[in-house]
């Protein structure tokens, strides 16, 4: 009897533990089963050609969990217009992920939409396929107005723009002038360099590139002396007398003279003799066109070269105190060439920047060359490419020139169920944007009046002050109503005070709130139109007590 009470007692506790165990691994099982939802839906079943309908995936899943929504999802044969960015919401500790597309059809007929992928923590889910017809559009063409085709016209040339061309034409001239400089500068800087060889190499140097010329065996004998000469009283008028380039035969040949009887130089009375045979020579042929035989002219180059050596040796060596002053000059000279070349360039760029604003202000305005030259934040966000985004819950539509960043809102009342808000910029700065959508647990509806009182105080209590407000009515595109605030306001911006512009928008509806507010830089064009352009994009989409 005790062994068989002991084993009934056993069972009992295994029987126990069993079921505990199988209980315990049915709820790990459920748990490991259902820890992610998903499902699609479609906005409407029914659309007409070429018309857009919203294909929604939402996935609901633990804070750890890895969601993939894998890349380029089939949703043949409907074609895919866009695909929207990725909400998500973060509701009792649970991830709700929305994913949007865009789909339409341009053929009439039904078409469904395949199941679709999604992998949680490495394991895939489907979605359920669905049936959508696609509507042709009826056109009566016999209710259709027929107007005869008009006679074409006669239009006006546009009158010839004088202004503009001229402009146009001062700036290639202005063009050609600067690469027409830059080629002189080049030149005169080669020359420049040759020139600050001491005048013996420099003359060497000039009497071998006339051996490579070919002016002796083109029988220029006019060419040939005419360098020929000039090579010998450059060097002359740099070495010995200032005044040779500029001295005919005689008056050389009597200055040099002058200068051995004074006892200047030492010069070899031969070596000037010869000089004056060979200069006089070279006059006949200059001017009273006499032709000379080609060994006559290598002889005379012969003779100026061994004359150019003897008058390196007769010129005596420069003193300490000349060497000084000479590297002085040729200092001074350096400097005087650099602050020229400096001046030249500086007025240079001077004057072709000044021509560009003047051609850029007379063809494309004074604001538009401004803000190129100096740089306009807003203008760049006006023209840049603007996205198309969806936020909040219920959700609202909208264009903007960036991507509005999610932001964590004051501790929220009791009755709000969920609160999101997005925002870009600041209060102080030339665009501000902000859209919070608010669910409420309970169907009651908030008065817009009143939520744009409390968003005003607000924005006061930001540091906002002098509020001018303009309440009116609102509608979307698409005809749903709201509630508007206009005006302006000053806010501290640095050491002073800037007037803003604002837009408060709210969509009051059962359970839901939605706001959307806009600021921007009273003073800047820019900015406007940003906020003009948004306010024309905007969207809201419905409760189902509104619906």
């Amino acid at each position: 009897m005790i062994a068989d009470r002991r084993l009934t007692i056993l069972d009992f506790k295994l029987t126990t533990i069993s079921k505990r165990f199988l209980i315990g691994f049915l709820c790990l099982f459920t748990t490991a089963v259902s820890f992610a939802q998903v499902q699609a839906t479609i906005d409407t079943t029914s659309i007409k050609i070429g018309e857009e309908l919203t294909y929604t995936m939402t996935i609901e899943a633990d804070t750890t969990d890895l969601v993939v929504f894998p890349e380029g999802q089939q949703f043949l044969p409907m074609e895919v217009i866009e695909s929207y960015k990725l909400d998500t919401i973060l509701d009792d500790y649970r991830y709700r992920f929305i994913k949007k597309y865009g789909l339409t059809q341009f053929d009439s007929g039904s078409y469904k939409i395949p199941a679709q992928r999604v992998i949680v923590n490495n394991k895939q889910f489907t979605t359920d396929t669905m049936t959508v017809e696609v509507r042709d559009v009826v056109v009566d063409t016999t209710q259709q107005k027929m107007f005869q085709i008009k006679d074409k016209i006669e239009v006006d040339s546009p009158p010839f723009d004088f202004i503009k061309l001229l402009l146009w034409l001062l700036a290639i001239l202005v063009l050609i002038g600067i690469v027409a400089f830059i080629f002189f500068r080049r030149k005169k800087l080669r020359e420049a360099k040759e020139e600050d060889l001491p005048p013996y190499e420099e003359a060497i140097s000039a009497l071998h590139k006339l051996d490579d010329s070919q002016l002796l065996i083109q029988n220029k004998s006019k060419e040939y002396y005419s360098v020929l000469t000039e090579i010998v009283k450059k060097y002359l008028d740099r070495e010995v007398d200032d005044t040779a380039l500029e001295s005919t035969t005689d008056e050389l040949i009597d200055r040099l003279k002058a200068h051995k009887n004074l006892g200047n130089f030492d010069f070899d009375p031969n070596m000037i003799k010869d000089l004056e045979l060979v200069l006089k020579r070279a006059d006949l042929v200059k001017f009273a066109k006499m032709q000379q035989a080609s060994g006559q002219l290598e002889a005379d180059r012969k003779t100026l070269e061994l004359i150019i050596n003897d008058t390196h040796e007769a010129i005596p060596e420069p003193t300490e105190e000349e060497l000084l002053e000479n590297e002085r000059y040729k200092e001074a000279q350096r400097k005087k060439k650099v602050r020229k070349i400096w001046m030249i360039t500086t007025g240079s760029v001077i004057i072709a920047v000044i021509l560009a604003i003047a051609i850029g202000i007379a063809i494309y305005g004074y604001s538009a060359t401004r803000d190129f030259v100096f740089g306009n934040d807003m203008r760049e966000l006006q023209e840049d490419r603007w996205v198309r985004s969806e936020y909040g819950i219920p959700t609202v539509i909208v264009e903007t020139p960036e991507v509005l960043v999610r932001v964590e809102m004051d501790q929220v009342e009791q009755a709000v169920k969920s609160s999101d808000a997005f925002a870009y910029g600041s209060l102080e700065d030339d665009l501000y944007i902000m859209i919070n959508t608010i669910q409420y647990n309970g169907e009651e509806k908030i008065e817009p009046d009143t939520a744009i009182e409390a968003g005003l105080n607000k924005i006061e209590q930001g540091g906002a002050s002098n509020f001018i407000v303009k309440k009116e009515d609102f509608e979307t595109p698409n005809g749903i109503g709201g509630v508007r605030a206009s005006g302006s306001f000053n806010i501290k911006k640095g050491n002073g005070f800037r007037e803003q512009e604002y837009q408060y928008v709210v969509f009051g509806q059962p359970g839901a709130l939605q706001q959307i507010v806009i600021v921007n830089n009273k003073q800047n064009l820019y900015a406007k139109q940003i906020v003009e352009r948004i306010i024309n994009s905007l969207e809201i989409e419905l409760t189902q007590g509104e619906k």
